[in-house]
């Protein structure tokens, strides 16, 4: 994945409530509009801080990390009914075609953000099924997240996502972070 992937002995920092001042529940939520029966794919879900958020707003959950100890933890913590734990790179998804209706990635895109990756999360989308990403953006400062030259910006990233076959809804460069909303 991308320049790194988070540090397990810093795992507990994303646990952090103080997240929300970047990415709130609400917003995330309201980006994917679920209805309640759909199959979503958390692409690095590390210890389960966001999957625990969606997790009661679809039926099914593939929580999807690269690093077995994110899921150890998350383990630990304890595990929705309704959330399966995939250890995975996103490239290269244990998923059959078409597995999920809704996919995100919250802060962690910049750690995948390959066109096989993408292609990958495209294949495991529904048709029309609808991909969010919420992530660091180069326009930021730098003062929280990872360094301005591991991250993309929206435009970048609306770029590398209509290459790889999505349709981008909306995409909104904020303070520190942007979010993208695409429909495979």
């Amino acid at each position: 994945m991308g320049f790194h992937t988070f540090p397990i002995d810093r795992a507990d920092a994303l646990e952090d409530v103080s997240r929300y001042r970047f990415l709130s529940r609400e917003e995330l939520v309201g980006a994917l509009s679920p209805t309640g029966t759909e199959t979503l794919c958390d692409l690095g879900s590390g210890t389960g801080f966001y999957t625990d958020e969606l997790a009661p707003f679809v039926e099914r959950v593939y929580a999807v990390d690269l690093q077995r100890e994110m899921h150890e933890l998350y383990e630990t913590k304890g595990v929705p009914d309704n959330v399966t734990t995939i250890t995975a790179d996103v490239a290269d998804l244990p998923l059959p075609d078409d597995a999920c209706d809704l996919a995100v990635t919250v802060m962690t895109y910049h750690e995948f953000a390959s066109a096989a990756s993408l292609s990958e999360v495209h294949r495991v989308l529904d048709p029309g099924g609808r991909f969010v990403i919420a992530d660091w953006s180069r326009a930021g400062s730098g003062d929280d997240g990872p360094s301005i030259d591991e991250r993309y910006d929206a435009e970048t990233a609306t770029d590398r996502l209509t290459e790889a076959g999505f349709t981008i809804e909306r995409s909104d460069e904020r303070v520190e972070t942007f979010m993208i909303v695409a429909a495979g």
